[in-house]
């Protein structure tokens, strides 16, 4: 039983996404053009923003977003300490430093009530990550970032359609970024990203940075970077865009399954939505006491699992020169020691989940 089904997705869309690549093959428009330009208003439409930019991969995207708001070297960018390394590394690639905070017992984001204490005269974003398929509390960090005059930035890679009492994730704050990685609840059929803006400034920046510094051909404004999106990712997103309300819709009925599945099954516990969220769930994160044993059980029993993530980032080897230390963030240290995602994904069925159900009940009930 696989973790994520994706051969089912590109099944449901490859008559629609076909015959467009045989166009884009027989023109050999494989840059830009009007496959690009209609995804990128079709998304605008679907988030709720007056521009979306489509990138490379969703790290060029929050590279394009932290530098269209002005994060230069030595500025200081706060953020959750658990998410993907993207998160920090396009802060990094700037020559910028990542600033972590922990993150809430409940939902583990980002923790609005540690974040004021990390601020200093260097800060100048903070980024809401809305991991798992929630939305983070992002109008508490607006307010936090009014008062300090910040800038705050969505990562949106795994939220794609979730919402709150506030709005759509990806258009609550001056600029976002997402990801449509192939496993994304929007994914292409390859690396693609996106930048997503009201502001008219920050989507002609992220154009020219995204395009060698440069608005017209040869003539280059800025060091910029080579982080378009093809022509040929462009009519997958397109046939999945279509589907993507439908899909969540079918993640959130298979969310409800799983919490009913698992509610009285000692030793599991289940997520729940953030007040006010209409979650996406990218995701599907339980906690497990000695988690790596059951997580080696379902794997022998055929089952797809996954940890995300097995190591807050503070704690990688890649950022062990910022000086980080065990124990400096209790709440999402002792999360990565018994997180545990199960299978999720559109085409999940009534029965698969119940046989991980089953499962995992036969690996903590001794």
């Amino acid at each position: 039983m696989p973790f994520i089904d994706l051969a089912a997705q590109q099944a449901e869309v490859a008559g629609e996404v076909l015959p467009v690549w045989q166009r884009l093959f027989e023109t050999a428009g494989f840059i830009g053009g009007s496959e690009v330009d209609a995804f990128e208003r079709e998304y605008a439409e679907f988030i709720g923003v007056e521009h979306v930019v489509g990138v490379s991969n969703g790290t060029d995207a929050l590279e394009l977003a932290y530098r269209a708001v002005g994060v230069g070297p030595g500025d200081e960018v706060i953020m959750p300490v658990n998410t993907f390394i993207a998160t920090a590394e396009a802060v990094s690639r700037i020559g910028a430093v990542p600033v972590f905070v922990d993150v809430d017992e409940e939902h583990l984001l980002i923790d609005p009530d540690v974040v004021e204490a990390a601020i200093t005269d260097r800060t100048r974003v903070i980024v809401a990550v809305h991991l798992f398929g929630q939305t983070a509390a992002v109008e508490r960090l607006l307010s936090i970032a009014e008062r300090h005059d910040l800038v705050v930035v969505e990562d949106a890679a795994q939220s794609q359609g979730a919402s709150s009492t506030a709005g759509q994730a990806g258009a609550l704050a001056r600029v976002a970024a997402t990801s449509f990685y192939p496993g994304k609840n929007l994914g292409a059929a390859g690396d693609a990203g996106a930048v997503m803006t009201n502001d008219e400034h920050i989507a002609a920046s992220i154009r020219n940075l995204a395009g060698h510094g440069s608005t017209i051909k040869y003539v280059h404004d800025h060091i910029g970077m080579n982080a378009r999106l093809d022509a040929i990712q462009a009519p997958v997103l397109r046939a999945k865009l279509k589907r993507l309300d439908g899909w969540n819709a079918a993640r959130r009925i298979a969310a409800d399954r799983y919490a009913a599945l698992l509610a009285d099954i000692e030793g599991v516990r289940s997520p729940t939505s953030r007040h006010g969220n209409s979650d996406v769930w990218h995701l599907y994160v339980v906690r497990v006491s000695d988690r790596d044993r059951v997580m080696t059980e379902l794997t022998a029993a055929g089952i797809g699992v996954g940890i995300h993530y097995p190591t807050p980032v503070h704690l990688t080897e890649a950022y062990a020169n910022l000086g980080y230390q065990r124990g400096q963030f209790p709440v999402a240290e002792s999360a990565a020691d018994r997180i545990l995602s199960l299978p999720m994904f559109p085409h999940l069925s009534e029965a698969q989940q119940e046989r991980v159900a089953v499962a995992l009940r036969s690996s903590l009930v001794r």
